[in-house]
């Protein structure tokens, strides 16, 4: 038994496809495809099938990836507990963020930590999906949400505004009189963001005959109102500076979304993760954008 082979069939598993699995190990296509049928060899039996859009457990693979599960699991808290012993401000931090967040809260500050501690080298990932920090995918995550996992421990740094925008451009062209709802044209979240408060006040207030566009990110659909395709419900950190928006309504406090800076627990003795995260902390919850 080799325990990398397991790993290649791990990654596989967790990322659906040989290129999400690659890009996780860091090893190329081909290794990963040669690896996995390596193994499927050395057990004489079939672990996934092979279609264009991913690799799909076979029953026999799934049976593997259950008795696998508590290994991998007892692996990575070994390697967390060790991680944790480590006290120097130096070394590496995989910090997982959204890309809504990215340009105007999270660079700013990384930007300021790697000043004030230029021995800790910074690893970004954007990801709109909660990554599992369970399995060290990342270190710290940065991310809006109103129920956080309970598996992981972090502070709220505040809470991001929503509001109704149009471009000037599109409110200039409009025929409708009225300031009714369902008298404009609406930028609409797509079924990926459905779970949105955003989405679900579109739901009530805007009939689906008026929603003339959906756009599967908050940064896309921050674009599309922009662009002049209709309002939108929006971040007010992604609109406020957009000069050619109009902020039609005051926020609504019942869809502000918190924000919050997560770990795992096991690395809280890190003194590299608990400097970044007291860091950003201190920077980000004093943004203006921010309540």
């Amino acid at each position: 038994m080799d325990w990398d082979d397991y790993q290649y069939f791990l990654a596989v598993a967790s990322g659906g496809s040989v290129s999400a699995a690659a890009r996780r190990l860091g090893q190329s296509h081909s290794t990963v495809i040669r690896r996995l049928d390596k193994l499927e060899a050395a057990l004489d039996v079939r672990l996934f099938e092979r279609f264009q859009s991913g690799y799909v457990l076979t029953p026999t693979g799934e049976e593997l990836l259950a008795l696998l599960g508590p290994i991998d699991e007892g692996m990575q808290d070994v390697a967390r507990k060790i991680a944790g012993r480590d006290a120097a401000l130096q070394g590496s931090i995989r910090v997982t963020t959204t890309d809504t967040l990215l340009d105007k809260l999270v660079l700013p500050a990384v930007a300021a930590f790697r000043l004030a501690y230029p021995g800790v080298q910074i690893q970004l990932t954007i990801d709109n999906r909660f990554v599992n920090l369970s399995r060290r995918d990342a270190d710290v995550a940065i991310r809006p949400s109103n129920a956080p996992p309970d598996n992981l421990v972090g502070r709220k740094l505040g809470s991001l505004r929503t509001a109704p925008y149009a471009a000037q451009a599109y409110l200039a062209r409009r025929e409708e009189d009225g300031n009714a709802w369902d008298s404009y044209d609406w930028v609409a979240p797509d079924e990926a963001l459905g779970h949105l408060r955003q989405a679900a006040w579109l739901r009530q207030h805007v009939p689906p005959e008026r929603q003339v566009a959906s756009v599967d990110s908050l940064l896309g659909m921050a674009g599309a109102v922009e662009a002049g395709m209709g309002a939108g419900m929006l971040l007010c950190l992604l609109a406020d500076g957009r000069p050619g928006l109009v902020q039609l309504a005051p926020p609504d406090a019942a869809l502000d979304t918190e924000l919050w800076i997560l770990s795992h627990p096991d690395l809280r003795r890190v003194k590299r993760i608990r400097a970044f995260t007291d860091f950003l902390h201190g920077e980000l919850s004093r943004h203006p954008a921010l309540t």
